[in-house]
C-alpha cells in the first residue's frame, strides 16, 4: 500500500472548512428504479489520484498478519491477525455485492486517538474483504476499532448490500482509549439518504434493535466529557453532541445533501434557507426523505454532477462564475477582503474528485460498480461487475500517478477534458454531455447483453473471465472515446473561436474545402457591461 495508491487527504473539521470533501446518497431497493440498493461516492481530494483498488480473495494461514498502513498518509501503523479467507473487492465493492463508502466530518478534535491501530480507509477495505453483508461489514469495522483502537477523525460510513443500507458514524474516545463512540442507523426502505462531512445521525431510538445499532457508551463518553447533561438518555443526539452544527456545517456540507434530496423531492426546497446556513443550529434537516418518484442509477449519477442549478446557491450564476458560467471555485475554500471573512460554495461536483462511483447492488450476486475518476461532471461512469479481478491499465497506477501524466490514464485524459471546459464552461459542456450520454446508453444496452450471458454461466470462472473483459473493453472504449472529445473540443474552441460543426460533429468546410470561418462567441452582455464600468472611458471608444 501507497500513498499514491491509496491516499485521500482527510477532510478538516468543519469548524476549519479548508478540506471539506466528499458526498454520499443511500438509495433503499423500493426507492430505486430497478429494485436495486444503491451508494454514490464522490472521493474528493487535491492529492488523490484516481485509480479502482482491487484486493484478491485469498485462503490466509494460522498466524498470517496484515499490516495495516494509513490511507490517507501511507503511514505504517502496525498490524493484526488475518481471518482464514478474505472476499476479492474491487474498487469499494466486494464479489457479494457489500458497498462502503465515507465522509470525514472530523467532530471533536480531542476524541482523536493518535495510538489507535486502525484507521477510517482501512476499516473500509478490511470490511470490504471479510464481509458477506452490510451487517456483517458493521461487525467486523466495530470489533476492529474496539479491539486494535481507531486513529482518524470523525467519520460517516455508507454500508450496503442488495438488501439494504446503514449509516454508521463513528469517532474515537480520545488519546490512549481504546474503540469508539458510533451509531449505525439502517435507512428504511423505500426511503433515500446521504452525508456530505457533517454528523447526520441525530436522535437515536435505543429500543429498536433491527434498525439501530450503537456502541455501549455512546451516551455515556459523551456525558462524561461534558457534551450531553440531558436528564434522559432517550434525549441523546448524537450530531449536537460529537459534531455540532454550525454555518460551514450547513453551508458547505448538509447543503450539498439538501442539493440532492431536492432533486428528489420537491417538498425539500422548504430547506433551502437550511442549506443556505441561515436557520440556526436548532433546525436540522431529516436524515432520511421519501423521493418523489424512483431513482434510477443514471439519475443518480446526474445527481452527482450538480451544482446547485436552479436554487439560491446556483454557482453557475454568480460573479465568481465569470462571463462562461464556470461552476467551479479554486481553493482556497475561504479567504478575506479587507479583513472579512467570505468563502466559495461547495457544490457535489468538485473540480478535485479522484474517483467516484454509484454502486448498483443487485439481487443477482452481479452487482456492478458503474466507475469513474475525476470530476464526476466532466466524467462518465463505467460498469465493472463485482466479480471483475483484474484492474484495467487504463485505470491503475502501472502507468501514471498523481505527479506523472499519461495518455493510457483515464484518469490524466479526463483531467486533460475538464481543464479545457473549466476555462469556457457553458460553451464546452453540451459537447461533453453528448459523449457521457452516447457512453452512458452504450453501457446501459452493454449490461443488458453481458446480464443474460452471464445468467447462462455457472462457472465461476467463465464468470470471472466474461467480467474481466467486459471491464478491459469498456475501459479502452471510454478513454479512446475520450481522447477523441478533447482532440475535438480543442479544434473547435481553439483561441477562443468557435468552429461551426454539422449535427454529426464534423467540422464544415467552404465548396473549396478550406476551413468554414469561425464564429466569434466572444463574451456575454453582462461581461461586456461589467468591463465597461469598471474601465470608464479608458476603453470607450473615442472620434478624432
Amino acid at each position: 500500500m501507497n500513498i499514491l495508491k491509496y491516499g485521500i487527504t482527510a477532510a478538516l473539521s468543519v469548524a476549519s472548512a479548508t478540506a471539506l470533501a466528499c458526498t454520499n446518497f443511500l438509495i433503499t431497493p423500493s426507492a430505486s428504479a430497478d429494485g436495486s440498493a444503491m451508494i454514490s461516492y464522490a472521493a474528493d481530494s487535491h492529492t488523490l489520484f484516481g485509480e479502482l483498488y482491487r484486493y484478491p480473495a485469498a485462503n490466509h494461514a494460522a498466524g498470517e498478519m496484515l499490516k495495516i498502513y494509513e490511507w490517507d498518509t501511507g503511514k505504517y501503523l502496525g498490524e493484526i491477525p488475518q481471518v482464514a479467507h478474505t472476499y476479492s473487492v474491487i474498487g469499494n465493492i466486494n464479489e457479494w455485492g457489500v458497498t462502503i463508502a465515507e465522509t470525514t466530518f472530523g467532530g471533536r478534535e480531542e476524541l482523536v486517538d493518535t495510538t489507535g491501530l486502525i484507521d477510517y480507509g482501512s476499516l473500509i477495505y478490511i470490511a470490504l474483504q471479510r464481509a458477506k453483508t452490510a451487517s456483517e461489514a458493521i461487525d467486523v469495522m466495530t470489533h476492529l476499532v474496539e479491539q486494535y483502537g481507531y486513529c482518524s477523525e470523525g467519520e460517516s460510513f455508507s454500508v450496503g448490500d442488495p438488501n439494504e443500507v446503514w449509516i454508521m458514524e463513528m469517532l474515537g474516545k480520545g488519546v490512549g482509549q481504546k474503540g469508539a463512540v458510533w451509531v449505525a442507523q439502517r435507512i428504511p426502505d423505500g426511503y433515500v439518504s446521504g452525508h456530505a462531512n457533517q454528523a447526520r445521525i441525530t436522535k437515536i431510538n435505543f429500543a429498536d434493535k433491527a434498525n439501530v445499532r450503537y456502541a455501549k457508551d455512546v451516551v455515556s463518553v459523551a456525558r462524561k466529557r461534558g457534551y450531553f447533561n440531558g436528564k434522559k438518555d432517550a434525549d441523546f443526539d448524537f450530531a449536537a453532541a460529537y459534531n455540532p452544527i454550525d454555518f460551514g456545517g450547513a453551508r458547505f456540507c448538509d447543503a450539498r445533501v439538501w442539493s440532492g434530496f431536492r432533486l428528489m423531492s420537491a417538498d425539500m426546497m422548504k430547506y433551502e434557507k437550511y442549506a443556505l446556513g441561515l436557520e440556526g443550529k436548532d433546525v436540522r434537516m431529516p436524515l432520511y426523505i421519501k423521493p418523489d418518484h424512483l431513482i434510477s442509477r443514471s439519475e443518480l449519477s446526474d445527481i452527482m454532477r450538480d451544482h446547485y442549478e436552479g436554487t439560491k446557491l446556483d454557482m453557475t450564476q454568480d460573479v465568481g462564475a465569470g462571463p462562461y458560467h464556470v461552476p467551479y471555485r479554486w481553493r482556497p475554500l475561504e479567504y478575506k477582503v479587507d479583513n472579512q471573512e467570505y468563502f466559495h460554495e461547495r457544490a457535489i461536483a468538485t473540480q478535485q474528485t479522484g474517483f467516484w462511483f454509484v454502486s448498483q447492488m443487485r439481487q443477482t450476486n452481479l452487482s456492478i460498480l458503474w466507475f469513474g475518476v475525476d470530476d464526476a461532471n466532466t466524467s462518465v461512469l463505467m460498469p465493472i461487475y463485482c466479480k471483475t479481478t483484474i484492474v484495467p491499465l487504463e485505470l491503475s497506477h502501472e502507468n501514471a500517478n498523481m505527479l506523472k501524466f499519461s495518455w493510457d490514464s483515464a484518469f490524466w485524459v479526463f483531467n486533460w477534458v475538464a481543464q479545457m471546459a473549466y476555462s469556457r464552461y457553458d460553451q464546452m459542456i453540451a459537447d461533453i454531455r453528448k459523449v457521457q450520454k452516447k457512453l452512458n446508453e452504450t453501457f446501459e444496452i452493454g449490461v443488458i447483453i453481458a446480464d443474460s450471458d452471464l445468467a447462462k454461466m455457472d462457472d465461476p470462472e467463465s464468470i470471472e473471465e466474461r467480467c474481466n473483459d467486459i471491464a478491459q473493453n469498456v475501459a479502452q472504449h471510454t478513454i479512446e472515446e475520450w481522447r477523441k472529445l478533447g482532440e475535438f473540443i480543442m479544434v473547435k474552441f481553439l483561441d477562443g473561436n468557435i468552429h461551426p460543426t454539422n449535427d454529426e460533429g464534423e467540422f464544415l468546410r467552404t465548396n473549396d474545402n478550406y476551413p468554414a470561418a469561425p464564429q466569434f462567441p466572444g463574451y456575454n452582455d453582462e461581461y461586456y457591461r461589467t468591463i465597461s464600468e469598471k474601465t470608464g472611458e479608458h476603453l470607450k471608444t473615442k472620434t478624432f
